[in-house]
């Protein structure tokens, strides 16, 4: 008897900014993307838009969603992978960027490689990755720490904490924020961090307000603070 031929689970980017509506995927990925008739997406609205983009050669309203949140059980994420076992391709998708990073996707793609499920990455961009490369910070080593703690005291000692590393090892250190939480986060680095240690706020990447700039702590206090409320931001240090 023929063994059972799994699909395969693709890795979609989209647009860092959720507004644009430009095709970003290259001719053979969108080829692939083409033929998909299943999707597990981090946000069904958004997910529409940016697969409408593309101007597929089929309705939207007839291909198949999932979504994967944080409200997501290991049982809900487990079905999922259903259509790959009986053969059917999949295509995953973030709400910004590249799926799996910093993104509850990163379920789904763990799973599929428990079941042997051939994971294929789509080139795309990352705010994280682009971030880094503006920054003028080290480049060659570097670790991201994704979201910092929440309460206030615990924060502040993972800050110090990720200076020290930074210090000691010579790497960059990279953590985003809930974007309403921002100015309290940028406020704590400032506050905290020593006056050498450089800092870069990178806002709205990839859009047309995007905003990069690296300076020392100590310049950083000298300088208009700019508008960080509500706006996805990356946060990068070295000491």
């Amino acid at each position: 008897m023929r063994e059972k031929v799994t699909g395969h689970l693709y890795l979609i980017p989209v647009p860092i900014d959720q507004n644009d509506n430009t095709s970003i995927l290259l001719s053979k990925d969108k080829n692939i993307v083409e033929h998909l008739n299943y999707f597990v997406v981090e946000n069904e609205k958004t997910a529409r838009f940016h697969l409408g983009a593309l101007n597929l050669h089929k309705p939207i309203n007839q291909l198949h969603f999932e979504v994967i949140d944080q409200t997501k059980t290991q049982e809900d994420i487990t079905s999922y992978l259903t259509p790959l076992l009986e053969g059917f391709d999949i295509g995953l998708l973030s709400e910004s960027g590249c799926p799996a990073i910093a993104d509850p996707g990163s379920k789904m793609v763990a799973l599929a490689h428990q079941k042997n499920i051939r994971v294929i990455p789509m080139t795309g961009p990352s705010s994280i990755i682009l971030a880094l490369m503006a920054s003028g910070l080290n480049g060659q080593q570097f670790k991201f720490h994704g979201y910092l703690p929440l309460e206030k005291e615990d924060r502040i000692k993972k800050i110090i904490a990720i200076e020290n590393e930074s210090s000691k090892y010579h790497e960059t250190q990279i953590f985003i924020e809930t974007p309403y939480r921002n100015q309290h986060i940028f406020n704590d680095l400032i506050s905290k961090l020593q006056d050498k240690t450089k800092l870069c706020i990178a806002l709205d990447m990839s859009s047309e307000n995007e905003f990069i700039l690296t300076k020392k702590i100590a310049d950083w206090k000298k300088e208009v603070t700019p508008d960080l409320k509500n706006k996805p931001c990356v946060f990068l240090l070295q000491g």
